[in-house]
């Protein structure tokens, strides 16, 4: 068997290109190969004409083409090698020995022959001149693509949440305190800020991983990845994955989709640090620890969940991106169970002045509270939060065989570019309005069904108005449409935003509850108030909630949610 291990790749490609490069017509005339002609017929065809040709029961193929091999070591190489089983005709064919199939006379294989035939080559190759040659036909011994689940009948649902914010690490927690109206908006305490003009930030205060991260990890990672490691955690306990679910589980078919828009920016400034005293202080973990996939990374690798993994970072649209591409790989068949959402820790100097190097930011250092107020007047910037947010979305079916607490079903959504500029909206909005749209038309809702809107809105002078334009373009008809911003008590989270809001927007349906605009005093003009949430929760029967998220770059991403029935 040495010698045929040896060539095993010449001839299982040779193999191929012979049988796909045949055909016959109804008078067995040959016709001309990809390779021979300019015109090329697809491999499915060709292949496909040759088996049926065998099945048929015509075994006279064109003179040109060797055939007849046998012996037992060829056909295990044509099984292992090409998934396929030799035909009738191949094995109750004498051709050549597998010997002289690899002998140093080969004369049919690769062309001329270089020594003199023996008497079986001649007969053999007579044969084929005449027009007898017993023919190789091959078919498949298997299915080599299985098909793929129906996607028409895969419906998504949230079955977890999880969340660590200025305002609570728990859905409950968080929600409660954005229908009081309270805000995470604080003075800076993690450093000293004095020379910065913005000194203040949605900051989280108190934070441990106590019984979520391992003790040397919490030490060496960036607080990116012990935010999403914990948030995604908790959505597990939240949506029920017990241990006893946990061994239950298709580790294969879940997956884990969190992204980063900034990743490990306290890593990489030590780094920095210590590079200016020596490369060799540099810690060994820079590099895998400032990398925005990792956090998704080991958190597949605690749990075991060995489905899709990977990271998206889109900017401040970083969580919805994640979050319709993990629904996606759920309708696709690909995945039963996806953790997805978005995670930032940027409140460090190199944050905090990277931004206001951009003179993005608020400087109501005075009266923080009050700082993040989206479509007032007297807005000045948005204010820099922090915080990770997950979902746990799951297949309907799977969930309800698992007996999961439904909490709503994400309908899908879209992404859009504005194609314009790096950090400012377009002035019309067209990415926006062609954004939500086509969300719309992809979860084939009617623009009437929309009655809830949690709004991108950061508290900037242009941002905040040309969504609010877009979205009475496409939802100005609705009288019933109440429109609202989390970020006017928590602050911009950056890539955790979308993930964050979207939690809150799965909770205003599970509560039949909006939280309420603070900050909202002296509204922009053009702006009806009608529209936008008051200063007070109020009840709200939701059909179907929409929330967006866009993101410097012009990414663009809205998602749809409604409540499962």
């Amino acid at each position: 068997m040495a010698p045929s291990s040896s060539v095993a790749s010449p001839i299982c490609t040779w193999l191929v290109a012979t049988c796909i490069s045949v055909a016959c017509d109804n008078e067995h005339s040959f016709k001309p190969s990809a390779f021979q002609s300019p015109e090329r017929f697809s491999r499915r065809a060709r292949g496909s004409r040759v088996a049926s040709k065998c099945s048929a029961g015509g075994h006279n193929l064109p003179g040109g083409l060797v055939s007849a091999f046998c012996g037992s070591s060829v056909q295990a190489l044509m099984s292992s090698c090409l998934a396929f089983e030799p035909c009738e005709v191949y094995c109750s064919s004498k051709g050549l020995s597998s010997l002289a199939f690899f002998g140093d006379n080969v004369f049919s294989l690769f062309g001329s022959r270089n020594g003199p035939m023996t008497r079986r080559q001649r007969r053999m190759n007579n044969a084929s001149h005449s027009g007898k040659t017993m023919a190789v036909a091959v078919q498949p011994a298997k299915e080599i693509t299985t098909k793929k689940p129906s996607t028409k009948q895969r419906r998504i649902v949230v079955t977890g949440m999880g969340v660590v914010t200025p305002l609570g690490h728990d859905p409950d927690m968080f929600y409660n305190n954005l229908l009081e109206g309270v805000s995470g908006i604080s003075e800076i305490e993690g450093f000293d800020c004095a020379h910065f003009p913005t000194r203040i930030a949605g900051e989280i205060k108190s934070f441990s991983t106590d019984n979520w991260v391992a003790p040397k990890l919490s030490k060496r990672a960036d607080k990116f990845m012990l935010y999403m490691l914990t948030a995604g955690k908790k959505a597990l306990v939240d949506g029920g994955i017990t241990e006893e679910v946990m061994h239950q589980l298709r580790k294969d078919k879940c997956g884990v989709l969190i992204g980063s828009a900034m990743g490990g920016l306290k890593v990489i400034h030590d780094a920095l640090e210590a590079l200016s005293i020596s490369y060799k202080k540099i810690n060994p973990f820079c590099v895998p620890f400032a990398t925005s996939n990792m956090g998704s990374a080991i958190l597949a690798m605690d749990i075991g969940w060995m489905g899709p993994n990977y990271s998206i970072s889109t900017a401040c649209a970083t969580s919805n991106f994640c979050i319709l591409n993990a629904a996606n790989h759920i309708i696709r068949g690909e995945a039963d169970m996806m953790l997805c959402g978005g995670s930032d820790a940027t409140i460090i100097p190199i944050g905090l002045g990277g931004f206001v190097a951009c003179k993005a930011l608020s400087e109501r250092n005075n009266d923080p509270t009050k700082a993040s107020r989206p479509w007032d007047t007297n807005r000045d910037g948005f204010v820099m939060g922090e915080g990770a947010g997950v979902l746990l979305l799951e297949e309907l079916e799977h969930a309800k065989e698992r007996g999961a607490n439904i909490y709503a079903e994400l309908l899908g959504g879209s992404f859009t570019c504005d194609a314009y500029h790096m950090t400012e909206p377009h002035p019309e909005g067209t990415g926006l309005v062609l954004c939500i749209e086509k969300a719309l038309a992809q979860s084939g809702v009617a623009r009437e069904d929309v009655n809830y809107i949690n709004a991108h809105a950061t508290s900037t002078m242009a941002g905040d108005m040309t969504e609010y334009q877009a979205l009475i373009r496409c939802f100005g008809q609705n009288t019933e449409l109440r429109v609202n911003s989390t970020k006017s008590m928590i602050g911009h989270l950056l890539g955790a935003a979308g993930a964050v809001e979207a939690v809150a927007t799965v909770q205003a349906i599970r509560t039949g509850w909006v939280h309420p605009n603070i900050n909202l005093e002296n509204p922009d003009e053009g702006v009806d108030t009608n529209v936008l949430v008051g200063s007070k929760k109020e009840r709200l029967d939701i059909k179907v909630a929409l929330s967006n998220s866009f993101g410097f770059g012009g990414h663009n991403s809205s998602i749809l949610f409604a409540p499962y029935k």
